[in-house]
């Protein structure tokens, strides 16, 4: 699975229809190679020899990582003057090698936080394995890598290569960068430039009421969803696919009526679609192509005396968005209900964890062959037997490797930290430290921060439906790029107001929230929104955005009106703003309405507008020309969405950095698909102030660029998260683990299934009958509620067969 990729040499197929353009950009004046303003290195083209006995030139130094053969050269083929540096690489393991601006103060410019830089230089290459590498000093914790840019082309004759850097991170004072070759072969490079972006943006000028432009706007939509959803898929048509199957209701499973609905954002209309089996609690995830796959569901709600728990489907199905119909695969090896589902940068799918048929716990990895549009054998997928619990977050990383954030759904965590690293290739699991009151992270949310190429992932919130103690403030964050990567703590959540039946007060102590919707921004910043302080009950009405360049949240955001805890969803929109639907409290009513939240950053003017896109067919390494309508920060891709129960670990922001002449804006593609799963995503162009254009979607992938090998380069993966602790010993092989059918947390002597009376009341309700049933009735519990059978919470004291 850690899938490396080799980028296709020279692609530029989406610059040929602008040929012309395309050499009016790489065939201007030679930069001068001399130092001073606006070039703000020294030494840019080599011309200085460095101190007495040094074998480099001044301010320039040997870089470079990895078991790899080179030789670095000052040689006379210059682009200019009489000196250019050639890098060349024999032979190839791993790393790179480059020839870096000098990481000191004489020599690494000095740049101001939040301000952009051009970068340029001239080449010539034999390889396509090579790119723009920047490092940025961190004023606290120094040096340090901060990203890759570009991926050049191959060029016998010298060429210019020229990107933009993303803002400047704030505590960044100076930054150092070059050329890396990573693949067998030669660069020679010469004459670079570092110029700061120039003019500052117009301020914006706010379009709504000081409040809408402060703190954003909900509205409630007056159509009101048709079906039960606990599922939320954003298709690449831009309409979404809301699944209920049987909607958490026994009485529509027992009629075998499932349902779904495609919501129509261009009109406001919903649509029903025939749903062959029960996808409630199902796992989902957008395939290459567009597809979405649907795998499990419900075979079974828990018997009315809870002996027998929730039980899980085999039956998988592709939903097409162009025809509005599903279609059958084959069957998973067994039953997932509650199964992870993550796409791997070959366009396959693997997914663990869930109920099987029988309710126990399934301990079997499986896994969805693109190529061969079906689940594999069981023998033909590597197997841990380990049981990862309902809903685990399972994240692709950048070579391959799964992140197990610690987010799922229902009880504790998984045994040891809570958190880990699974290698499929070598069947490994690595825990990692750090993640704190990991058995209380039930229905957190866990997200890859923007941008993707950066690695992180935040931890948001979460509770425990057995114990069922307040939900947590908790938030960590964890660096997967360091060595030993671990959980360190991040800034509480902020807190809102608190509905616990008797009306809403504001929130105190370490009061949060679980159920949590976490939603990323074409901005960059994560929309947490949603959520209920305890099991299915008593709503939370707050907002905030948690920005990654300062790990700071700003609270105070309008607040969805409507409550918005188990089985809700948040997702974006192809036009920037926020969608939620859904909320199932343990009454087993359901909320119809729908909301729309438009972020602060519509209301700060007129938006950027994509004006063209050449070619909306993207391979892996290309460069893809845009043109704008004014001037832009920034591009990024972001994956649609693929939400249930607070989890889509396949949500990813990707950053496209930019070489930009004027309104034509070249847009430099990962060349690697671990950052970037194959399939359609939604290409947003966002100014300086934030504002984001309407998407445009784009199709990553092409057979042609996953047709590498596994022996040829990688996409300069650095080799992060390297110096792990010792492997967990995997299981004997086993069938399944045992599973209270009380997994759920309700219990079932009380009332139908879809109905959950809580094993275990909050803190707060005395354990006494009449508090109980105070606590049920201020929650819109039905009146008279059947006792199947024995009454263990003392709910029936007149023994006449019904609670309260």
């Amino acid at each position: 699975m850690r899938l490396t990729i080799r980028r296709r040499a020279g692609r530029r197929a989406a610059l040929l229809a602008v040929g012309a353009m395309t050499a009016g950009l790489l065939l201007t004046a030679p930069q001068q190679a001399t130092a001073g303003p606006p070039n703000l290195l020294s030494n840019p083209g080599f011309e200085t020899a460095g101190p007495a006995g040094a074998d480099m030139p001044s301010c320039w130094s040997k870089s470079g990582w990895g078991d790899n053969d080179f030789t670095f050269a000052t040689v006379a083929e210059a682009h200019t003057g009489t000196k250019a540096m050639k890098v060349s690489l024999t032979r190839r393991v791993d790393g790179d090698r480059k020839a870096l601006v000098t990481e000191n103060s004489t020599c690494a410019p000095t740049v101001t936080p939040g301000k952009q830089y051009d970068l340029s230089a001239w080449y010539k290459s034999n390889t396509p394995d090579v790119s723009v590498t920047v490092f940025r000093r961190d004023t606290t914790a120094g040096w340090q890598y901060w990203t890759d840019l570009q991926n050049p082309p191959v060029s016998a004759a010298w060429a210019r290569t020229e990107v933009r850097t993303p803002a400047v991170p704030p505590n960044t004072d100076k930054i150092a960068w070059g050329l890396s070759v990573y693949g067998v072969g030669t660069l020679t490079t010469d004459d670079y430039t570092l110029e700061e972006v120039g003019a500052a943006p117009p301020q914006p000028v706010c379009s709504g009421t000081a409040e809408e432009c402060a703190k954003g706007k909900w509205e409630v939509i007056p159509a009101k969803n048709p079906v039960r959803s606990m599922h939320a898929v954003v298709l690449k048509n831009g309409k979404v696919l809301l699944i209920a199957g049987s909607g958490n209701d026994i009485a529509q499973f027992n009629a075998g009526t499932f349902t779904s609905a495609v919501y129509n954002p261009a009109n406001g209309t919903f649509k029903t679609v025939p749903t062959p089996v029960d996808m409630f609690c199902a796992g989902h995830v957008q395939l290459a192509d567009g597809r979405v796959l649907v795998m499990s569901g419900n075979k079974g709600y828990p018997s009315a005396d809870g002996t027998i728990g929730y039980q899980g489907l085999k039956d998988s199905y592709v939903f097409d968005p162009a025809t509005e119909a599903y279609t059958k695969t084959n069957d998973m090896n067994g039953g997932h209900w509650y199964p992870s589902a993550t796409v791997l940068g070959n366009g396959d799918v693997i997914s663990f964890g869930g109920l099987k048929e029988d309710s126990t716990g399934n301990v079997t990895a499986e896994k969805f062959s693109a190529a061969q549009n079906k689940w594999l054998p069981m023998n033909e997928v590597n197997q841990t037997w380990s049981y990862w619990g309902l809903y685990p977050s399972m994240i692709l990383m950048q070579d391959g490797r799964l992140f197990y954030s610690g987010s799922h759904t229902f009880g504790n965590g998984t045994p040891g930290t809570g958190a880990s690293i699974y290698n499929y290739d070598a069947n490994t699991i690595t825990d990692v430290p750090g993640l704190r009151n990991k058995d209380q992270r039930d229905e957190s949310a866990s997200v890859l921060l923007p941008p993707a190429q950066d690695q992180r992932v935040l931890t948001i919130g979460g509770g425990n439906n057995e114990t069922n103690p307040a939900a947590n403030r908790i938030t960590d964050i964890i660096d997967l790029k360091k060595p030993s990567p671990a959980y360190t703590a991040g800034p509480d959540l902020p807190q809102g107001l608190v509905d616990t039946g008797t009306g809403k007060r504001p929130q105190t102590g370490a009061e949060g929230k679980m159920y949590v919707s976490a939603v990323l921004l074409p901005d960059g910043k994560v929309l947490e929104t949603g959520g209920g302080l305890h099991d299915r009950a008593d709503p939370v009405f707050e907002a905030s955005f948690f920005d990654p360049t300062t790990n700071t949240y700003q609270p105070g955001l309008a607040t969805d009106p409507i409550p918005r805890t188990y089985h809700s969803a948040s997702f974006l929109m192809p036009d920037g703003r926020v969608m939620s639907v859904g909320d199932n409290p343990g009454n087993g009513t359901y909320n119809h309405n729908v909301s729309i939240y438009t972020p602060p950053y519509l209301f700060k003017g007129a938006r950027p507008q994509i004006t063209s896109v050449i070619d909306t067919q993207w391979v892996y390494g290309d460069t893809q020309r845009i043109t704008v309508n004014r001037p832009v920060a920034k591009a990024e891709l972001i994956r649609p969405a693929a939400v249930t129960h607070s989890s889509d670990p396949n949500q990813r922001f990707v950053d496209l950095p930019m070489t930009v002449n004027g309104n034509n804006i070249d847009l430099n593609v990962t060349s690697n698909p671990n950052l970037a799963p194959p399939g359609w995503y939604m290409l947003f162009a966002v100014d300086a102030n934030g504002i984001p254009s309407i998407a445009t979607w784009v199709h990553l992938g092409g057979p042609s660029a996953l047709a590498a090998t596994q022996e040829q380069p990688s996409a300069h993966e650095h080799s992060f998260a390297d110096k792990l602790g010792p492997a967990k010993q995997n299981p004997a092989k086993r069938d399944s683990v045992p599973v209270a059918p009380s997994v759920a947390g309700c219990d079932r002597h009380y009332g139908t299934a879809n109905v959950c009376v809580p094993t275990r009341f909050p803190a707060e309700v005395k354990d006494t009958s009449k508090a109980r049933c105070d606590w049920l009735a201020s929650h819109q519990y039905p009146k008279r509620l059947k006792v199947n059978g024995s009454d263990p919470l003392r709910l029936d004291p007149d023994r006449d067969g019904y609670a309260c």
